[in-house]
């Protein structure tokens, strides 16, 4: 099948490393695998950082003039069977997609449709109600964790929203799973950009935390960057840190390798894919349960989870980590299981087969309806 790829938010061939970008990029590597021919049709990014209407009507302008071009380029050659848009919700909604697919009638399918309904009114007005035209447009959505699911639930007709599990190509760690851990003084890892917002107040909570641990032994390994960095790194004693900047994804697992335990509270994290490569490495997780966490860290088996934001309590799950090495083996162990059976790269593979086959069912329903 021939499928017309785009992600509205950050193309996967974007040079910042981003969780978002390392899950577009695993999509199209499962297709690849699964013999579809994938092409990134569109690089445009009608993602906002915040609510601008000049701008918008600038993305808008910009959407339909990509929309014209692809339009005209499939005229004279082979047209796409399917078309695919990774990452919609109202910061950044899909104003190709629906267009195209309408005109060349094929399915459109959409991956991680994301909808919170608060947006409606106010200064994100315009960009939830295209992307609410988007998710109305497409035969299948999937939500790739369940508070996603629910704000889509009451908007999607059933038989349209399907869930997806996240997945990583969990080969790339075993290397780092099989290493001992025998460093006497645990090392604990976190992989994140240092950019203002959810990133540094998940940065401030660590070293809030960690401050109520400064009796333990414990090494922070911190792979990232961005530029908050000085008042990040500022946040932590210089001593106990090993900074590392930023570390390519090929280059990543070598730093799980060297890690005891994922330590990151995840304010407002939609999944995170860095937990997942933690435990596909074999480290277990102490996370805030926020967003889609829950549904990739098994709590008491795989990792720990707090509630979002509770300092002492994400203090307490570091310290019986640092406490109990035996315990983090155990869950270390059973991340790596857990990884390996429902969110690796065959169950992405077979996951996306089954959503290509709904989305196609589903549009042909939609046309059979449509005819008089």
């Amino acid at each position: 099948m021939r499928i017309a790829f785009h992600a509205p938010m950050k193309p996967p061939d974007d040079p910042v490393i981003s969780g978002d970008r390392e899950t577009a990029r695993l999509i199209l590597k499962a297709l690849t695998a699964e013999g579809h021919a994938v092409e990134i049709a569109s690089r445009l990014r009608t993602w906002l950082p915040r609510p601008d209407p000049q701008a918008f009507e600038e993305v808008r302008a910009a959407a339909a003039a990509e929309t014209s071009r692809l339009m005209e380029r499939w005229r004279n050659g082979p047209a796409p069977d399917l078309w695919l848009t990774y990452h919609l919700y109202h910061k950044a909604p899909d104003l190709i997609g629906p267009v195209i697919a309408r005109a060349l009638g094929i399915p459109y399918l959409v991956i991680e449709g994301c909808r919170a309904a608060k947006q409606a009114a106010g200064p994100w007005a315009a960009g939830f109600a295209a992307a609410d035209r988007a998710l109305a447009a497409a035969d299948v959505v999937a939500a790739l964790h369940a508070e996603d699911a629910e704000g889509l639930a009451g908007f999607l007709p059933s038989g349209r929203l399907h869930r997806l599990a996240p997945f990583i190509d969990a080969a790339r760690f075993a290397a780092a799973a099989a290493r001992p851990r025998t460093a006497a003084v645990p090392v604990l890892v976190v992989v994140a950009m240092m950019r203002a917002g959810d990133k540094e107040r998940s940065y401030r909570l660590l070293a809030a935390a960690l401050g109520k641990l400064a009796g333990r032994a414990w090494r922070l390994l911190v792979a990232g960057d961005g530029p908050c960095r000085e008042e990040i790194l500022g946040l932590f004693p210089a001593a106990r840190v090993d900074w590392r900047g930023v570390v390519e994804p090929d280059a990543i697992a070598s730093v799980y390798g060297e890690g005891d335990v994922l330590a990151w509270p995840a304010v407002n994290e939609a999944f995170g894919v860095a937990l997942l490569e933690a435990q596909a490495a074999g480290l277990p997780v102490v996370a805030g349960a926020s967003g889609g966490v829950p549904d990739i860290v098994l709590d008491g088996r795989t990792g720990l989870l707090v509630p979002e934001g509770d300092t002492d309590a994400f203090a307490g799950a570091l310290a019986r980590y640092l406490d109990d090495p035996d315990l983090r083996r155990r869950h270390g162990a059973a991340a790596v299981a857990h990884v390996a059976s429902g969110h690796d790269l065959a169950a992405g593979r077979r996951a996306l087969a089954a959503l290509i086959d709904a989305a196609a069912s589903v549009h042909r329903g939609r046309k059979a309806e449509t005819v008089p």
